[in-house]
């Protein structure tokens, strides 16, 4: 069959649905069939899936003419999702396909969620089209006889490539398609992703920086002029002293009218403890809610989820409390409006949610920004330009990550084993691994073996046995049921299920929460006050109670940082403050009264100022700096600071930090002169100062626990008998020390640092940071009083002291003094 008449079959179904084919999508269809590799930039709900299941389909048609009469049973082709929740939607997109084109294939799901009766089922008989994770597809290859299963296989799709890359799944997805390539002899990798920045690197990612698949590739983009209007819900009256406590519960009243005048509203935050406060509040204040609102955040149960998900498609509930679990993928056409509480942190983030109402091609998406306190309202005005100019972060993918790739190893020699003279060019091939050496490679492959230099006399490091034929191959039925049960890329802090007494599941709350709560201590969760009773094995047994509380898990996703691209956007913002009112935008121009009483105290800085302010307080000397660099970099840059500045003169001091600045806070004054004389902000030795300024061991420690796990150095426990958080950090701390006395240049402690540096403390953005207020003219206010500018840094060091109540007193009463 012809190219033409292949396109045709897919137009004519179009055709039939009454749609008509996106250039993008015929773009798509076209490479894919000629035999191209490709990554395919298009928004969410503009018909992405129909792109490439459709030619996968063609393509088999055109391979087997007898189609509708004889079917060729086997697997040919794989659709990579990183969120299970979506892979319902992903399959009837597949199926109504196979089915209207009267082809026999079969579309199946392998997932974490899969049966094992299913999986047992799939073993004997896989299906044509399979929609799994990376987590999945490794544990495939981890099966004897895997090539077998894969041979065939004609096409991989990695779809949302972008919440993938810069992860260590993505490393994973990287690896497994390095041996797919091998076994498959006529693989077409594509990609899906939303707008990011760095789009061709990302396509050099997926498909391996050398060799053939970059060369013969394409990358499409969906030219659809998507409209998102943002809209700023602006108080009526105006705090001249912001502050970040009441998570926006002050504007609940404001965001009734928007539920009222939509089918439906999402409303997201960027916290699950925000989320349950706000659903909570709702229904308080707007009892005739229950029933049409609901909740959705990753630790409730899956059967919950999957209800709120079906309701907001049958259009039977008016609003959801969610969190970035309602951020990708899933399709939801009622969904007319979309409420972002809070700064979202990142452009790319503020898009995706947006792209959640309006989801059909060629309807208008709109989002509210919803500022918990006045300061974000400079947030908002930012993500308005970005909107209008599409400026979108990158994200930094992950290089030598010796971890994923030892777990890899491991999950080959599982199955079928491996040669390494055969194994080696394939792993090269990837961008993860490509200045991998000789001598690195051989550490790795010793360390399978043997454990590392100073573990060798412990049998339980031995896991992997070289064969006469120079195989390594994992013989222990042992090690290899406990490799399976530990695949995976994901360690958080551990979680506890939390279930009533009698057994019915709730959902799952990090370790740290619930070690600091008593029996009898009321907690709100799911949206119920739950009383807590004991922990037996990794449950929290708990109650329903009808007390009050205040008392809601905090997880450890609440510290999002502001990115690069948003912190340069907020900056552009602040500046335009001292432009005639013309030129401003409405957030900006509501502002004025805080700018005011700032220009009082201290200045609003221009873009060639940095700011320091300085004030006595009945807490001691507060010293305050503003980078507006996002709290991720404040943090290096405090200790950097902090540190430097005890070199001149003795001094000890609390650091507090946000997106906006850094605050050092002591006993005694320090002499802001001495700090400009010596040129503390230089970014010359900055390396080494980090590493004795933070505790940058205690950082790393913290870090290698993760690679630990990943490596198969420590053991998370099987099913329903995990190991407790304590006992991995404890067995992992024990590891790491061992390396630090004895072995500091083994590759995995070395990793620990690095991703210290370069992925938590973004040593690359401090440097640039710091570059830039080397140029910038330094203007220190000595102050009275505390500024607006510093108000929400000041109120946040006081949160970790007092509880909400106490706190919310206490900024009122200084409040009430500051306005005077």
């Amino acid at each position: 069959m012809q190219q033409s008449e292949l396109l045709h079959i897919a137009e004519n179904w179009f055709h039939q649905q009454k749609w008509k084919p996106f250039p993008f999508q015929k773009q798509t269809w076209n490479a894919f069939l000629q035999g191209k590799h490709g990554l395919l930039n298009a928004p969410t709900g503009s018909g992405k899936t129909y792109a490439l299941w459709f030619p996968i389909v063609l393509n088999y048609i055109k391979n087997n003419p007898d189609y509708k009469t004889k079917h060729k049973k086997g697997l040919k082709a794989i659709w990579i999702t990183p969120l299970r929740a979506l892979s319902q939607e992903i399959k009837q997109s597949a199926e109504r396909i196979t089915q209207d084109l009267e082809t026999q294939m079969t579309v199946g799901i392998r997932t974490g969620d899969t049966s094992t009766k299913e999986r047992a089922k799939q073993k004997t008989s896989m299906p044509d089209l399979l929609i799994t994770t990376p987590e999945s597809l490794q544990l495939l290859i981890s099966s004897k006889g895997y090539d077998k299963t894969f041979k065939n296989c004609s096409a991989i799709v990695i779809d949302e490539w972008h919440e993938l890359l810069g992860t260590k799944r993505g490393v994973q997805t990287e690896l497994g398609l390095s041996r797919l390539k091998t076994i498959c002899s006529n693989l077409r990798i594509w990609g899906i992703s939303a707008t990011i920045g760095n789009l061709n690197q990302a396509r050099e990612v997926l498909l391996g920086p050398t060799g053939k698949a970059l060369q013969n590739s394409i990358l499409i983009k969906a030219k659809l002029n998507k409209k998102i209007t943002v809209k700023s819900i602006i108080p009526k009256q105006m705090e001249t002293f912001p502050w970040r406590g009441h998570l926006g519960l002050h504007l609940l009243e404001e965001v009734i009218p928007i539920i009222n005048k939509s089918k439906t509203t999402l409303l997201f935050t960027n916290t699950r403890s925000q989320c349950e406060i706000w659903f909570q509040k709702i229904l308080e204040k707007h009892p005739e809610y229950a029933g049409e609102i609901a909740m959705h955040h990753g630790s409730i149960n899956k059967e919950t989820r999957l209800w709120v998900e079906q309701a907001i498609r049958n259009e039977s509930l008016k609003a959801v409390v969610c969190t970035s679990s309602l951020d990708l993928g899933v399709d939801f056409a009622p969904v007319e409006t979309v409420v972002q509480i809070g700064g979202p942190k990142g452009v790319a983030r503020f898009l995706q949610r947006a792209g959640r109402s309006g989801h059909r091609p060629g309807k208008e998406s709109v989002i509210y920004f919803l500022p918990t306190h006045a300061m974000e309202l400079i947030e908002a005005s930012a993500m308005q330009k970005a909107v209008l100019n599409s400026a979108v972060e990158d994200r930094i993918p992950y290089l030598n990550s010796y971890d994923v790739l030892i777990q890899y190893l491991t999950t080959l020699a599982v199955s079928d084993g491996f040669i390494p003279e055969e194994i080696y060019p394939e792993i090269k091939q990837t961008f993860c691994y490509q200045a991998l050496s000789e001598e690195q490679w051989q550490w790795l492959l010793n360390f399978l073996v043997m454990g590392s230099q100073s573990l060798k006399t412990y049998d339980e490091y031995k896991k992997v046995e070289v064969e006469d034929d120079g195989k390594f191959k994992v013989n222990n039925r042992a090690i290899a049921m406990r490799h399976r049960f530990q695949i995976g890329t994901i360690v958080g802090d551990a979680n506890l299920t939390v279930r009533y007494q009698k057994g019915g599941y709730i959902g799952t709350i990090e370790e740290s929460f619930i070690s600091k709560l008593a029996p009898g201590d009321v907690f709100t969760f799911a949206g119920r006050n739950l009383e807590f009773i004991r922990i037996k094995g990794m449950s929290a047994q708990v109650r329903n109670s009808s007390k009050r509380t205040n008392k809601v898990p905090s997880w450890m996703g609440g510290r999002l940082s502001f990115s690069a691209k948003m912190s340069e956007l907020l900056r552009q913002e602040l500046y335009t403050a001292a432009l005639e009112s013309k030129k401003q935008s409405e957030e900006i121009k509501s502002l004025t009264p805080m700018f005011a009483k700032q220009r009082e105290e201290s200045i609003v800085p221009q873009p060639n100022q940095f700011l320091i302010e300085t004030f006595k307080s009945s807490d001691g000397y507060h010293h305050i700096f503003y980078p507006f660099e996002g709290r991720a970099i404040h943090e290096g840059m405090s200790s950097l600071l902090a540190y430097r500045i005890s070199l001149l003169s003795p001094i000890t001091c609390s650091l507090a930090f946000n997106d906006y600045g850094f605050e050092l806070l002591s006993d005694k004054e320090i002499d802001i002169q001495q700090v400009l004389d010596n040129d503390l902000f230089t970014p010359e030795y900055m390396l080494s100062d980090l590493q004795k300024s933070l505790n940058s061991n205690e950082m790393a420690r913290r870090k290698f626990r993760d690679i630990a796990v990943i490596s198969g150095m420590v053991f998370t426990g099987y099913p329903e008998k995990g190991v407790k958080m304590k006992h991995l950090q404890s067995s992992s701390q024990l590891l790491f020390d061992v390396f630090k006395d004895f072995e500091d240049d083994n590759l995995l402690f070395q990793q620990a640092f690095t991703e210290t540096y370069e992925h938590q403390l973004e040593e690359g953005r401090l440097r640039m940071a710091l570059e830039r207020i080397a140029e910038q003219e330094i203007v220190w206010k000595k102050c009275q009083n505390p500024t607006p500018f510093s108000f929400p840094i000041i109120t946040d060091r006081l949160r970790e002291k007092l509880s909400n109540e106490k706190l919310a007193d206490r900024i009122k009463r200084m409040t009430k003094i500051l306005t005077r």
